[in-house]
C-alpha cells in the first residue's frame, strides 16, 4: 500500500473566503482518532438516541456499538489485524456500515466494491489489495465463484439483504430469493449468522501516535475513461468530512434524520451520507436498493431533514407531483456526484416552493481523491454554473492546465485542491498518484482535479467540466457543458449530454444526444427547432455537427451519464 511521508496539509483563512466563515471555522482542526473512535465519541454519550433505520426497523447507538464490537471480535477470528484489507462488497445495509467500522476498530482498512461490479473488476480489486477476507451481499455471490484462484482470499462471509430487515419483510425476501443465489466455494464461504458466532481472548492491536494520517478507506474511482484505480483515504481524511459538515449544515440538530440513499461503496454516499451523520447524532434512513423513480415517495415516508442525492435522483423526485405533498421538514438538500444543470436547478426549486419546502436545492462539488466535497454552495451563490466556496479548511487555485502557474481571477483553468480530506494516494500506483498530488512553489500539497472552472473576484468557485471532456476544434476550445445547458434550456428537451467525435479535418467536433421531454415527439419539425435555436445561442464553432435523439442516455453503476460509451458508439 502507498502511504506517503506526512507532507504539509493546506489549511489556511484564504482572503478570497474570510468573510463566508469565522475564525474558528475556518482552522479545521481534526482531532487524532479513528475513524471509529470518532464515531465512538457521540455514541457511548447517547446509547439511547436512535443510531439507524432500516426499513422501519430501528437501532439505538447502543446496539450499534454492541453489533461493531461482535463484528471486530468475529475479523480477529479469522486473523484479520493492522493495515489487514478487508473488502466490503455490500450495499447500504446495517451490515455494511458497522463492518465498516468493525474493520476500523481493530486498525485495519475497509476496501470498498460496488456489488454489480464485473466478476473481472472485482477480480482486479481483490488482487490488487491482497484481501484475505471479504464480505459480500448475497447478490453478488454469484461473481465470487471464479477466477478466486489467482487471489489471497482465504474467507468470504454471505451477507442476505433481509438480515436486519423487520420480520415480516425478511420473510418475503427469504421466500423471493430462495434457491435464487448460488453460494460461493463452500470451503471458504460462511454466512454472517455463523461469523457473528466467533469469539476470541484477543485484544485490539496497540494504538499508534498520530493515527489521523493511517489509511482507513479504499474507494474504487469510477473507471468511466479507464481502469479503476484504488484511492486510500486516511482517518484523518474521514473524520474532517465530520468537523465540516458540523460547519456547513448547522442548522441539524441530534436526533434530526438523514436520507442515506446514495451507496456506502461512494465517498459521498460514506461519508456525507453516514458517517459524518452518525457522529452528529442524527438518525440515518439506510436505503440500499431503489427505483429512481420512488425517491419522492421515499422522501414522503421517511422524511429526512436532510437529503444527499446526484442530480438523477431529484429528477425522480420531480416525477412524484403530488398537490398535497409537504416537504416543510427538509432543512438541507444537497446535490453532488455530478454536475446539476440550470435547468434542472430551476425545476427542483420550483419543486420544494411547490411542496412548502423553504429551501433550494444546493450543489457540492469534489471527487473520490477529497472523499466527497470539497466545494459546497449553500445561499452563497444563485449565478449559473456557480458550485460555492471551499468548505471550511480547503483551499482552491485555478491553474493552467498541466502545469502549477496560477490563472488571474475569472479565467478558466484546472482547479487544484489543499485541505485535510485529501487521499494519501492510489494504491500501488506511484506514478498516477504523483500526477495528482503535486507539491506547488508555496511548499504545500496540492491535488491536480482534472477538471476546468475559475474563481471570481467575490471567491466564488464556477465549474466548467472535466478537462479530458474539454473538445478541440479547428483550434477552439469547445465546453461540452455550456452547450448541453444550452440545448436543455430548450423546451422540448428533458436532457442532453455532448461529446467529442472524430473529424477528417477539424480533428474533433461536437456531437449533441438529446432525451425529449414526455410530451414532446421526435419529428422534423421539433429537431429543426432545436438546431435553429442552438444557431441562434452557440457561437458557431460551438455548434453540435451531429444530433442524436434517444431515448435514454447510459449510465454507469455510480448513475452518472456514460461519457464513454457514448463515444465509443462512434
Amino acid at each position: 500500500m502507498i502511504i506517503l511521508s506526512k507532507i504539509k496539509r493546506k489549511i489556511k483563512a484564504y482572503s478570497k473566503w474570510a468573510d463566508y466563515y469565522s475564525k474558528g471555522e475556518r482552522k479545521v482542526e481534526v482531532p487524532n482518532l479513528t475513524v471509529y473512535e470518532m464515531f465512538y465519541e457521540y455514541a457511548h454519550k447517547h446509547l439511547e438516541h436512535k443510531a439507524y433505520n432500516y426499513f422501519g426497523r430501528r437501532a439505538t447507538y447502543g446496539k450499534m456499538l454492541k453489533q461493531i464490537d461482535d463484528v471486530a471480535d468475529s475479523l480477529m477470528c479469522l486473523g484479520v489485524k493492522k493495515f489487514d484489507i478487508v473488502t466490503i462488497v455490500m450495499p447500504n445495509t446495517p451490515e455494511a456500515v458497522i463492518a465498516f467500522y468493525a474493520v476500523n476498530k481493530i486498525g485495519a482498512v475497509s476496501n470498498m466494491i460496488h456489488p454489480l461490479s464485473s466478476e473481472t473488476e472485482i477480480d482486479e480489486c481483490l488482487k490488487n489489495t491482497g484481501s484475505k477476507v471479504v464480505i459480500v451481499i448475497d447478490a453478488a455471490y454469484e461473481k465470487l465463484n471464479h477466477y478466486l484462484g489467482d487471489t489471497k482470499v482465504e474467507r468470504i462471509v454471505g451477507v442476505s439483504a433481509g438480515s436486519s430487515m423487520p420480520f415480516y419483510l425478511k420473510a418475503g425476501y427469504k421466500m423471493a430469493t430462495m434457491r435464487k443465489y448460488n453460494k460461493p466455494n463452500p470451503q471458504i464461504f460462511m454466512s454472517w449468522k455463523k461469523f457473528l458466532k466467533m469469539h476470541t481472548d484477543e485484544v485490539n492491536p496497540r494504538r499508534t501516535a498520530d493515527v489521523r494520517e493511517e489509511p482507513a478507506l479504499i474507494l474504487q474511482s469510477g473507471g468511466t475513461t479507464g481502469v479503476a484505480k484504488g484511492i486510500v483515504l486516511s482517518n484523518g481524511s474521514v473524520n474532517a468530512m465530520v468537523v465540516q459538515a458540523k460547519v456547513i449544515v448547522k442548522k441539524l440538530q441530534p436526533q434530526d434524520r438523514a436520507l442515506a440513499i446514495l451507496p456506502v461503496f461512494h465517498g459521498f454516499g460514506l461519508a456525507l451520507g453516514v458517517h459524518a451523520p452518525l457522529c452528529m447524532g442524527i438518525e440515518d434512513v439506510l436505503i440500499p436498493k431503489f427505483k429512481v423513480g420512488e425517491f419522492g415517495k421515499i422522501i414522503n415516508k421517511y422524511k429526512p431533514n436532510i437529503v444527499f442525492g446526484v442530480p438523477t435522483l431529484y429528477e425522480g423526485m420531480l416525477k412524484n407531483d403530488d398537490d398535497n405533498l409537504d416537504l416543510s421538514y427538509l432543512k438541507y438538500a444537497i446535490c453532488g456526484g455530478d454536475s446539476l444543470s440550470g435547468n434542472l436547478q430551476k425545476r427542483i426549486n420550483d419543486y420544494f416552493k411547490k411542496h412548502k419546502a423553504e429551501i433550494t436545492v444546493s450543489q457540492g462539488y469534489g471527487m473520490t481523491e477529497c472523499l466527497a466535497g470539497v466545494v459546497i454552495n449553500i445561499d452563497k451563490c444563485d449565478e449559473p454554473g456557480c458550485i460555492g466556496i471551499p468548505t471550511p479548511g480547503t483551499d482552491i487555485k485555478i491553474v493552467e492546465p498541466f502545469s502549477q502557474k496560477e490563472v488571474k481571477d475569472g479565467e478558466d483553468g484546472e482547479i487544484c485542491v489543499s485541505g485535510p480530506t485529501m487521499m494519501l494516494g492510489y494504491l500501488n500506483n506511484e506514478e498516477e498518484t504523483n500526477n495528482a498530488l503535486q507539491i506547488h512553489d508555496d511548499g504545500f500539497l496540492w491535488l491536480h482535479t482534472g477538471d476546468i472552472g475559475s474563481v471570481n473576484k467575490e471567491g466564488m468557485i464556477f465549474y466548467k467540466q472535466r478537462l479530458k471532456r474539454m473538445i478541440i476544434t479547428s483550434g477552439y476550445n469547445v465546453y461540452p457543458k455550456h452547450i448541453e445547458e444550452t440545448i436543455e434550456n430548450h423546451e422540448a428537451v428533458l436532457s442532453c449530454t455532448v461529446v467529442g467525435i472524430p473529424h477528417p479535418y477539424k480533428v474533433e467536433v461536437a456531437k449533441a444526444c438529446i432525451v425529449l421531454k414526455n410530451d414532446y415527439i421526435d419529428t422534423p419539425i421539433v429537431r429543426a427547432s432545436i438546431k435553429q435555436y442552438c444557431e441562434k445561442h452557440l457561437a458557431k464553432f460551438e455548434q453540435p455537427y451531429k444530433y442524436d435523439f434517444r431515448k435514454s442516455l447510459p449510465k454507469t453503476k455510480m448513475g452518472k451519464i456514460d461519457f464513454k460509451k457514448l463515444q465509443e458508439e462512434e
